[in-house]
């Protein structure tokens, strides 16, 4: 799909705040809601828009603690895989999961009340998933900066 610049605003405006009404948006970026509403509807059947979510305050919920656990494995075949999408879906500390190039085979995100809790995340990930040949974890001292907005490509 082909995305104009008024398409980025109206991004860009959903992804500050969805729940703006579209006559909010459609001000935002110089149209009127009607306009506004069947691009958005066209950006949503399109999958540009994949959902509208409600981000919630981690400190606010408790979960304080940041997590990067970086995981080499020794086996790289479809069961193996399988069994470790598996456990980690059944893990909601884990927010994100990336497999990597280079020296580390996965990245997690991990949000947690804690040490204690994140050992409590990292007892139930060894022992659901055989193969790890390291775990290795990066506790953040501070986040910097969190968007979920993606920006436009150049």
């Amino acid at each position: 799909m082909e995305l104009d610049t008024i398409d980025w605003k109206i991004l860009a405006e959903l992804q500050r705040d969805a729940s703006q009404t579209v006559q909010a948006i459609g001000d935002a970026v110089g149209l009127s809601a009607n306009p506004c509403w069947r691009r958005i509807k066209r950006m949503e059947g399109a999958g540009v828009i994949a959902r509208k979510v409600v981000l919630l305050d981690p400190e606010k919920v408790g979960l304080t603690t940041t997590v990067f656990v970086a995981i080499r494995i020794n086996r790289h075949d479809a069961q193996w895989l399988e069994g470790f999408a598996a456990a980690i879906e059944a893990l909601d500390e884990v927010t994100e999961c990336h497999r990597m190039a280079g020296d580390i085979d996965y990245m997690l995100k991990l949000r947690v009340s804690g040490i204690a809790d994140y050992d409590r995340v990292y007892q139930r990930l060894i022992a659901r998933v055989p193969g790890l040949s390291d775990v290795t974890a990066s506790f953040s001292m501070e986040e910097m900066k969190f968007t979920t907005a993606l920006p436009r490509p150049n």
